[in-house]
């Protein structure tokens, strides 16, 4: 974290605090049968369990984003995919931090054993994409990532690109 002097449009001074980081990953994986692969896991900030899909930091100096994406989907999940396919960036809090969050999305499934890191503590769920977007809709998923690339997906999948 740091603390910038800033100057305004104006010309006046102004502090602005930054939150350095790495960045993310994130994967909707979509099976077979159309479901999206989220896993369920307590978030320390808001001291519940949210659903989301699978996501993670980049380690410092990772220059491919897609094979974060890869290694956070095998760990989570254990599931490894035929397909990725890109949608897009998102910053997801341009007002105190760098943070980029490159999203993707995976067809054709295999799975395994899911490999989570030891303080991770996760439970796989599958769920239709119709009823993702609706819980989008409604509020259940507030998590940024996850309702960005479900209704991107939703949006491929009406257009018959997915």
């Amino acid at each position: 974290m740091r603390r910038d002097e800033a100057l305004l449009p104006d010309g006046t001074k102004a502090y602005r605090e930054v939150v350095e980081h790495p960045g993310g990953v994130c994967v909707a994986a979509l099976t077979e049968n159309d479901e999206v692969l989220f896993v369920r896991q307590f978030r320390y900030p808001y001291a519940e369990e949210v659903l989301e899909i699978p996501a993670g930091k980049r380690d410092r100096g990772e220059t491919d984003p897609l094979e974060c994406g890869k290694r956070e989907l095998l760990e989570e999940t254990g599931a490894e995919a035929e397909n990725f396919f890109s949608l897009g960036t998102l910053y997801p809090t341009p007002g105190y931090t760098d943070e980029v969050i490159y999203m993707y999305g995976a067809t054709g499934l295999s799975y395994g054993e899911a490999q989570p890191d030891e303080d991770e503590f996760l439970a796989l769920e599958k769920i239709p994409l119709e009823k993702a977007v609706c819980m989008v809709m409604d509020g259940s998923l507030p998590d940024a990532k996850t309702q960005t690339c479900i209704l991107k997906l939703w949006k491929l999948r009406i257009e018959g690109k997915i």
